[in-house]
């Protein structure tokens, strides 16, 4: 698969992100759409801590926009590191910024990163064993993890689109 399809996927994605970026109000973040939801909660010390489970619950709770911003940034981290070689951080390193631009901004500049490292990737690249999210497995190359971002990211997108959309509604 060339970059250049990968990276016409993403745009496109990303453009569909701007969409609601654009949009999103503060108090979008943490509204609760269920009494059975994810969200990210002010710890004592007053940092966000996000809702976690090490096995994932039956039902799955629904989660905020507060809590798909911070698992966009916790994935997307993680990958980066991983496609530049460094040491990926821990999920618990992975602190959300809070409601409203600081969170925006935050995701900016997590696409900024990632199109460095996606626009540094060569076609011949692409076919070379994937650091993430399947480590060293040969029958997972680069091109399908950046595939696997676009998926990821656009899942994501279209979670906080629903849930925008909701709370508009209501």
């Amino acid at each position: 698969m060339p970059t250049s399809l990968l990276r016409f996927q993403f745009d496109l994605t990303w453009s569909l992100f701007e969409y609601h970026l654009e949009r999103l109000e503060p108090d979008d973040f943490l509204w609760e759409p269920t009494p059975h939801c994810w969200t990210v909660r002010r710890s004592p010390d007053g940092a966000w801590v996000p809702d976690w489970a090490e096995t994932e619950p039956d039902p799955v709770p629904v989660p905020t926009i507060a809590w798909i911003t911070w698992h966009i940034g916790w994935w997307w981290s993680v990958t980066t590191d991983h496609a530049r070689g460094r040491l990926p951080r821990a999920r618990t390193d992975v602190v959300w910024p809070g409601e409203g631009p600081a969170t925006v901004d935050w995701l900016r500049s997590l696409r900024d990163e990632w199109l460095t490292v996606l626009d540094g990737l060569t076609d011949a690249e692409l076919s070379t064993t994937a650091p993430f999210p399947w480590p060293d497995d040969p029958a997972h190359t680069k091109a399908h993890m950046v595939a696997w971002v676009n998926a990821e990211l656009m899942k994501n997108v279209a979670e906080i689109g629903q849930l925008r959309l909701l709370r508009a509604a209501s």
